[in-house]
């Protein structure tokens, strides 16, 4: 299977383009500016996790995920809540490194799992690397303590090669195939090859304008389907492609929450015309949303602001409030935790605060901003 970028009829898609270009460099300028930037990305892991979620047929509520983060869940994680917790985690794994990182075969191999051994290729099959040894085995040599400590290290790096070599992991491929895995993957699925090809199409829009380059990137992603357990992966490499082409160089746009307002129909439409639009049309619903969120955020802080005036400057207040700004929804275990204030304490505290609440049960309270 094969994905090429053919002549593509820019006067039906420069109006889409034009709209998303305008969108995403309000949304960019607005975080940069804003004083509730921080929170409005925090806010956006959890909220685009979710999200991606539901655009692959999976429901995950925001305020579980929300709790699993913080390690307060209210019941057993569901399998379902384990992925999104893994897609946030990968969002802010991104969000935290330079903006090329996550496009860089570096990037894109430690993302998938699949590592590149370019240096290795000199080597014969099944010997591991030169390394030089580090200033540990060099202490080993006079502290007994630390010779043991470097036998340990080197059993475990040896059994960690051995697990490479049979999973395939940083090899690229697989030697050998687990009869575990025949249950969860397709032997015949080349990832490394549609990788490979989806790298070149990265190659290829390098000079387009950014917002066309990431609507091909998304649906080549779809076309190819590199990853058989990584489908989400894609909306996080196109995120990621606008923050290195410095489109959204403030923080990692989420391409899911505008996803979640196309229809289906449109999103997997066999017309490749309509699936850049729709993508275009969701990269746009996606800034609007975004910057109403930012003007909701605002007015909440500035709310929960004047509740400071006369508070000694020890008070447990502002760092309620930002908790509450960089969550989607917080409860009294979590701002305990983060004010380090009693549990008691921290109701009185979201009482002074006037949060609204969200689930209005008795057994299990959780506030937010709406």
């Amino acid at each position: 299977m094969t994905y090429t970028i053919e002549s593509l009829p820019l006067q039906t898609l420069l109006p889409a383009i034009g709209r998303a270009e305008d969108q995403l460099a309000r949304l960019d300028e607005q975080v940069r500016r804003t004083p509730v930037g921080e929170g409005f990305i925090e806010r956006g892991h959890f909220f685009d996790a979710a999200a991606s979620m539901w655009v692959g047929g999976e429901l995950v509520h925001v305020e579980d995920l929300v709790l699993h983060d913080a390690r307060m869940d209210v019941r057993a994680p569901t399998h379902e809540l384990t992925i999104a917790h893994r897609i946030l985690r990968a969002r802010r794994r991104i969000a935290g490194t330079k903006p090329a990182w996550a496009v860089s075969d570096a990037g894109i191999g430690a993302l998938t799992g699949y590592g590149y051994h370019d240096q290795e290729v000199g080597a014969g099959e099944g010997t591991p690397p030169v390394e030089e040894p580090t200033d540990f085995a060099r202490l080993a040599e006079d502290d007994p303590f630390a010779r043991e400590l470097a036998n340990v290290d080197a059993l475990l790096e040896q059994s960690q090669r051995l697990l490479d070599k049979v999973s395939g992991a940083k090899g690229g491929g697989r030697d050998e195939l687990i009869v575990d895995e025949l249950v969860v993957r397709d032997p015949d699925w080349d990832e490394v090859d549609r990788l490979s090809q989806w790298k070149h199409i990265l190659r290829d829009v390098g000079d387009l304008p950014p917002t066309l380059g990431a609507a091909l990137l998304w649906d080549a992603w779809e076309s190819l389907e590199p990853m058989q357990r990584q489908h989400w992966l894609g909306t996080l490499l196109v995120s990621a492609h606008l923050r290195a082409q410095g489109k959204v160089a403030s923080h990692l746009f989420g391409f899911n929450v505008g996803l979640k307002a196309v229809p289906r129909e449109r999103r997997r439409s066999v017309n490749r015309l309509t699936r850049l639009l729709a993508f275009l049309d969701a990269m746009t619903a996606s800034a609007e949303s975004g910057v109403k969120e930012i003007a909701r955020l605002v007015q909440a802080r500035e709310q929960m602001m004047r509740r400071l005036n006369g508070r000694r400057s020890s008070s447990s207040l502002p760092t309620t409030i930002e908790l509450v700004l960089s969550r989607p929804i917080v409860s009294a275990p979590m701002i305990a935790k983060s004010a380090k204030v009693t549990q008691r304490a921290a109701l009185n505290l979201i009482g002074e605060l006037g949060v609204r609440e969200m689930t209005g049960r008795g057994r299990y309270r959780a506030w937010g901003i709406l």
